[in-house]
């Protein structure tokens, strides 16, 4: 079907701000023009891809469906293009990477550090989200790589270029508040204590919810976060133990200890991931480099 793309762009910007008034600042076009490409649009798709009302403007069943296939295709258009600008001028381009706020801070840090020393006129962006959400952004294209937990059930593993660090989950607690210094607890005796965890959306949550179901246990957290320093913080007040990768441990954590479990809980990695459908800007290879590879 021959549609020109002028108007998957304006359905684009329509479909990601829910708003034609913002649809037409962006593109510097009149609102009229935005509803008009809409409506042509639908008309050669003969498919509704919007339900207007007069407060807010949402997406048809249809109009979501084909939002997941025009996505990646518009950040396609636009990593050619800063691929192209980068190629006119000198150093690498941008550098953009999704990871969690715990894999930023705990790993990342000393590597951005030493990229932005070797390439101080690269740009560097990152985006924060889960690992489930990074690798969204993966196949959106609206990242370059992302540094994830694996397993992750949403990740392609063809997609991981490396993997650079194996960890545990460990559970911890002051022992001012849970004297279990020293003993072996079962997973079954834990869950008689207050139980702090991420929520549901990480693969963190997911993971040790599967851990307890092998072996036929119902795990219902106290608390539920979206940040292991907060649990940790939480551990340390008393409030219950906390369950969290141990590379968030610092020499510093001497007010809490990790407690030693009867089953043993397997170690799971940290990745780093592209997607092969979008080919890795130079910036990109450069900063993999230098990440460690586990052997």
């Amino acid at each position: 079907m021959d549609i020109n793309y002028e108007l998957y762009k304006v359905f684009y910007y329509v479909a990601t701000s829910l708003s034609f008034s913002e649809a037409s600042k962006k593109l510097y076009i009149s609102q009229s023009a935005v509803s008009q490409s809409v409506k042509t649009l639908e008309r050669k798709l003969e498919q509704s891809l919007f339900i207007r009302s007069t407060k807010k403007v949402q997406l048809t069943q249809a109009g979501e469906m084909l939002l997941r296939h025009i996505e990646p295709a518009m950040n396609l258009i636009a990593r050619g293009e800063k691929q192209l600008l980068s190629a006119n001028t000198p150093g690498l381009g941008q550098l953009h990477i999704g990871a969690s706020d715990t894999i930023c801070r705990y790993f990342l840090v000393p590597y951005l550090k030493q990229f932005h020393q070797q390439f101080p006129d690269v740009s560097i962006k990152v985006t924060n989200a889960t690992s489930l959400g990074c690798v969204e952004l993966l196949e959106q294209g609206r990242v370059d790589l992302v540094v994830t937990n694996t397993p992750n059930e949403r990740l392609n593993p063809e997609h991981i270029r490396k993997r650079l660090l194996r960890f545990s989950d460990v559970f911890i607690a002051n022992p001012a508040y849970f004297d279990l210094t020293g003993k072996t607890v079962s997973l079954s005796e834990l869950t008689s204590y207050p139980l702090l965890m991420l929520d549901h959306k990480s693969t963190t949550s997911a993971f040790i919810h599967s851990l307890f179901l092998q072996h036929q246990l119902e795990l219902i957290p106290e608390v539920e976060l979206s940040s292991n320093d907060l649990l940790m913080d939480l551990a340390r007040i008393g409030l219950g133990i906390a369950c969290i990768p141990d590379y968030c441990l610092s020499d510093q954590a001497t007010d809490l200890v990790v407690l030693h479990t009867k089953e043993r809980i397997r170690p799971r990695h940290l990745a780093a991931a592209v997607n092969p459908s979008f080919p890795p800007a130079p910036s990109t290879e450069a900063f993999l480099e230098l990440l460690p590879e586990l052997i």
